[in-house]
């Protein structure tokens, strides 16, 4: 069904496409033709954080902003669904237009700078959803708030959605909201995160149960920069790892049209590197730290390699832009197969 969809889709601007997208598969939900936009994978049980998850592959933050496809996209087959990123105030993004596909390299890049309506609003739509799957919510800052003041704005989120999610992901890893980035620098770093986790841990103990909070990180971390944020993150025993986010570095896709927009690249260039570094930090962080592999993944054998280089599981969003829903079921298998020592 979406291979019919997608010449239509892609004729229309990446934005207003992946809005009509995500309505047109809450309405196939709401008819009950899911078996037409997707077949459900088989089980293939996997436990991180804490979780036993149906299957490790997962939607990444980014498709579904404010939680208001929850369970559409939980329909599909998704092991997990991770909605956000969420900020405490809601706020637009960046001027329009702000997503460009390029098709030939079946890649995004993109500069949406965290347009959200507030975690409020994400919130009531968490509350409404039956939520038959489970639920990751991804926390960041507003765009006005300095990186100082910054923990307050992912700790007053991380209030709100405790009760909420299954586990809690921290996005310090965007492109696009100026100087987020830097929150990955060691030292920051270091006291960002002490933060967040005495808060996770004194919200566990009001709360009376504990949710696993997550950190994504960038792939475009150097190796020094890597080995120390491996650093911080072991000492402060965070519950797992995102890697990674979009990368910056156009050369990926340099001669095409769009190579020179500002933004975060994702899709199949992006594969490559970030699948690098995912490797090298699982040779650094505690092996008691699951990985969540994420950039890139296009085919079942992308997903495989992401779990062979240390991943636990793995999440798309651009590969749904590119291969539809179908591509949930072909990871699972090529996931299933490898452990099955299967070529």
């Amino acid at each position: 069904m979406y291979s019919l969809a997608k010449p239509f889709l892609f004729c229309l601007d990446a934005e207003k496409a992946h809005g009509l997208g995500l309505k047109s598969l809450e309405a196939a939900y709401r008819t009950g033709l899911n078996p037409l936009v997707a077949l459900k994978p088989p089980p293939l049980k996997t436990r991180a954080f804490g979780i036993e998850f149906p299957n490790p592959v997962g939607c990444a933050a980014g498709l579904d902003k404010n939680g208001e496809h929850i369970d559409a996209l939980m329909s599909l087959g998704f092991g997990f669904v991770e909605i956000g990123t969420t900020t405490p105030r809601p706020q637009e993004g960046n001027p329009k237009p702000r997503m460009f596909r390029l098709a030939q390299h079946r890649a995004v890049i993109n500069r949406l700078g965290f347009n959200n309506l507030g975690v409020d609003a994400l919130v009531r739509n968490v509350e409404k959803a039956k939520r038959n799957g489970i639920l990751g919510i991804n926390i960041g800052k507003n765009k006005d708030t300095p990186n100082e003041k910054a923990a307050g704005d992912y700790i007053h989120c991380m209030e709100r959605v405790f009760d909420l999610a299954d586990y809690i992901t921290v996005n310090i890893s965007s492109p696009n909201t100026s100087g987020l980035r830097d929150l990955q620098e060691e030292e920051t770093l270091r006291r960002f995160i002490g933060e967040l986790r005495d808060a996770q841990e004194e919200l566990g103990s009001v709360r009376g149960h504990r949710t696993p909070m997550l950190v994504k990180l960038a792939p475009d971390l150097s190796d020094a920069e890597l080995d120390g944020v491996a650093e911080v993150l072991n000492r402060a025993r965070v519950d797992g790892v995102i890697m990674g986010n979009t990368t910056l570095d156009k050369t990926l896709v340099q001669g095409h049209r769009h190579a020179g927009e500002a933004g975060g690249l994702s899709g199949h260039p992006l594969y490559g590197r970030s699948t690098t570094v995912l490797r090298r930090l699982r040779t650094k962080l505690d092996t008691k730290i699951p990985i969540v592999g994420v950039g890139g993944i296009l085919s079942g054998a992308d997903a495989a390699g992401k779990v062979a280089a240390g991943a636990t599981l793995v999440q798309f969003y651009t590969g749904m832009v590119f291969r539809g829903p179908e591509l949930i079921g072909e990871c699972v298998t090529a996931i299933k197969r490898r452990r099955e020592g299967v070529a």
